[in-house]
């Protein structure tokens, strides 16, 4: 059995053989190896596996989680400051919204900063074009808040999902995000040519949907390409550095880089080139209250993380001095 995707080039251990994490449970995984699937017993805390992880593995146990390309992961929805990995070695993050119900250009934003954080190419994905009347002033409308990415549009339902296209090539690895509802399942069907995942109603009044798809999940497609399905996304807590966020904005930093002070707040300041560029027209107030927003919320999980790492530092250390001092009253 050939692995899906692109397998790394990292020196297994000592008589361990290559796998890649296809499902994870919370006490145990699913893998893909070259001699087929196996289920192994998870890996213990902290160890945080995640789908499309490759992995380092014996015939009853996984020795070794194998160094990344990539990682996609959120803020916890418990408000910790440890982040949760939603998948791992991916190549493209596809952002899918319906165009069958209104539809939140914020949370565009809020996902492609973590899809560019990620380190993967984020693709904004129109899902049920064939339900809009106009999709291509859909798409022109989105373009100014996903600087660098690329935006589609498909029907999944009618098995149109040819704009993807360029993304579906053998070895690569693909995600998809998105809130229930958004046609995800639906999308890898089409690309799998038949029913891999469960697909699920919504409901007219909002056109959101039930979460058909409970767990993330890797499909091997005819094309050779992998594709991740995961559940509809509701809290999108950010983590990780300010990378993505400067990627996924990258107009209004380059605007905020023109203005006169270096410390303006873009709220009225003098040779502020950002509201000048709203005052022109040519960027919206919300989508620079937006980034600032974002701004605020990763300043505030760094904090969060700070204060955690020096806890958890504080207490290595107290047990390293009570073990030092128990081996000098042995002596």
């Amino acid at each position: 059995m050939t692995l899906p995707g692109t397998p790394p080039t990292t020196d297994l251990p000592p008589a361990t053989r290559l796998a890649r994490l296809s499902r994870v449970d919370r006490s145990s995984y699913d893998v893909l190896t070259e001699h087929g699937p196996r289920r192994l017993p998870a890996l213990p805390p902290p160890e945080q596996a995640t789908v499309g992880d490759w992995l380092a593995v014996t015939d009853d146990a996984v020795v070794a989680l194998l160094p990344r390309s990539t990682l996609l992961a959120r803020g916890r929805a418990s408000g910790t400051s440890r982040s949760q990995p939603l998948a791992a070695n991916v190549d493209a993050v596809l952002v899918c919204a319906s165009l069958a119900a209104p539809w939140s250009v914020r949370r565009v934003e809020r996902l492609l900063t973590l899809a560019w954080e990620s380190g993967a190419t984020p693709v904004v994905v129109l899902t049920k074009a064939d339900l809009h009347d106009d999709p291509a002033a859909a798409v022109e409308a989105l373009l100014p808040h996903a600087p660098g990415a690329a935006v589609v549009t498909v029907s999944a339902t009618s098995g149109d999902v040819a704009a993807l296209a360029p993304y579906v090539r053998p070895g690569t690895t693909l995600v998809l995000l998105g809130p229930s509802g958004a046609g995800k399942s639906t999308v890898v069907n089409a690309l799998a040519g038949g029913e891999v995942m469960p697909t699920g109603d919504v409901r007219d009044v909002d056109g959101k949907g039930r979460h058909t798809t409970s767990h993330r999940e890797l499909v091997v497609l005819p094309s050779g390409a992998v594709v991740i399905d995961t559940p509809g996304l509701r809290g999108i807590a950010l983590a990780g550095s300010e990378q993505g966020l400067a990627r996924a904005f990258s107009d209004v930093g380059d605007l905020a880089l023109a203005c006169r002070f270096a410390d303006c707040r873009h709220s009225g300041e003098p040779g502020c080139a950002v509201q000048a560029s709203i005052d022109a027209g040519d960027l919206s107030a919300e989508r620079m209250q937006s980034w600032q927003h974002l701004q605020r919320e990763l300043a505030f999980q760094a904090r969060r993380t700070d204060v955690r790492l020096r806890a958890e530092e504080r207490a290595r250390w107290k047990q390293v001095t009570k073990a030092h001092r128990a081996r000098g009253a042995r002596l």
